[in-house]
């Protein structure tokens, strides 16, 4: 395990706990170079995935790229960096259980709105402009007004 700092490969474990009910381990490491500690975590290799992109190529599933475009979502949101690793960790869970080796970049994109939707509307509307590529703003408008529509009912249907 390299460095995050420094890049050196020597580094020693100071404190190890298992995480996510024992499906993988936290590992705290300290740089031997520089001193400085980071984390690592260790985890069972699944079946790996395939994602069907856009434009039909195919790439290797990596789950870092829906934490960094979730991140970014949630930027300057009241989301904890556990809540975002949370839902990233549930993505994962999901499509490993339906052994599904291909899925498409449209599915992935799906669940993720499925869960920042419960998570933090803001960053929802956020990752929604970049992944549903809105063309012009009135089709972002029509947007709010269904998310808008889909409130009110939600309301409707707890009173009522």
């Amino acid at each position: 395990m390299k460095c995050i700092y420094c890049g050196s490969s020597e580094n020693k474990v100071v404190d190890s706990r298992y995480n996510d009910g024992g499906n993988s381990i936290r590992r705290r490491r300290e740089c031997i170079s520089c001193a400085k500690r980071f984390t690592s975590y260790e985890t069972v290799e699944l079946v790996p995935i395939l994602v069907i992109k856009r434009d039909g190529g195919r790439e290797s599933f990596n789950p870092q790229k829906i934490k960094s475009g979730v991140t970014k979502a949630c930027e300057k949101r009241p989301v904890s960096m556990f809540e975002i690793d949370k839902l990233v960790e549930n993505i994962e869970k999901t499509l490993s259980s339906n052994l599904d080796q291909e899925v498409t970049s449209q599915k992935i994109g799906d669940l993720i709105m499925k869960e920042l939707k419960s998570l933090d509307e803001i960053a929802y509307v956020r990752f929604a402009a970049v992944y549903r590529q809105f063309k012009d703003i009135s089709t972002f408008f029509d947007f709010i007004k269904e998310l808008e529509q889909k409130r009110a009912n939600e309301i409707n249907n707890k009173v009522g």
